[in-house]
């Protein structure tokens, strides 16, 4: 029995989605205040995420839920490893270490492979469609905000093996409400979704700090500059 998942993934993620937008850093981030060290951590831990997330789906090809959202061309980790040579070098392997945050997600995705793999259609929505519906957007403030040039460091956005993005989150949508589930089913792959924003939410809080610190830094040379020159004027809020 066929449930209409797509819907209900939308619908029963609205509040997490909501929360996650509201977390410090991206908030930040959506307004523009970018810290590039911040930001590469996070490439680094969404490289950890999608390998975990590519390998089991890739070895749950032949499941008969898992695999039908076993799309190639939305795969991330090849770019999130074009993104790191650029921030962190050639030798970027060595350099990366998954935090907490990510540990813990990493840990989720192998747990529900194992135990509950039909979960794991709740990972691949959160993740991959919310990168395919604001990737672009997010690439430009991202750009502007470290001044990047179009592709430096911003590979992650780019779907390039997608030509039509509103097709295929069609097609997408079609595949989750044809996928041979039942109603109980369908709604712990949604429990599920909000389990992944809460993971994704973890990750971003951690970021928090290292924003915050950048931000007083600027803050305090803004202000030494002007104590420098002798200026009385208030500082804009």
């Amino acid at each position: 029995m066929s449930v209409a998942l797509a819907s209900q993934l939308r619908e029963g993620t609205k509040k997490a989605h909501t929360m996650a937008e509201n977390t410090g850093f991206v908030s930040c981030f959506l307004k523009g205040v970018v810290d590039k060290a911040s930001y590469r951590t996070l490439v680094a831990d969404l490289w950890f995420v999608y390998c975990a997330m590519e390998e089991e789906i890739g070895r749950l090809a032949d499941h008969p839920v898992v695999g039908q959202i076993n799309f190639a061309a939305l795969n991330r980790r090849e770019s999130l490893e074009q993104d790191l040579a650029f921030y962190f070098g050639g030798d970027w392997r060595s350099s990366i270490k998954a935090t907490p945050g990510a540990q813990a997600y990493v840990a989720r995705l192998h747990s529900v492979a194992q135990e509950a793999p039909e979960l794991l259609v709740g990972h691949h929505y959160t993740r991959y469609i919310g990168d395919l519906s604001g990737g672009q957007i997010l690439k430009k403030i991202a750009q502007k905000a470290m001044n990047l040039g179009e592709h430096d460091g911003l590979r992650f956005y780019e779907f390039d093996a997608i030509a039509d993005e509103k097709a295929f989150k069609v097609n997408y949508r079609a595949v989750l409400d044809g996928l041979p589930i039942d109603q109980a089913t369908a709604d712990r792959i949604v429990a599920e979704a909000n389990e992944a924003f809460h993971y994704n939410m973890k990750m971003f809080q951690e970021l928090e700090g290292n924003l915050i610190a950048a931000i007083g830094k600027v803050l305090f040379g803004f202000l030494t500059k002007r104590q420098r020159s002798g200026s009385t004027e208030a500082v804009p809020a």
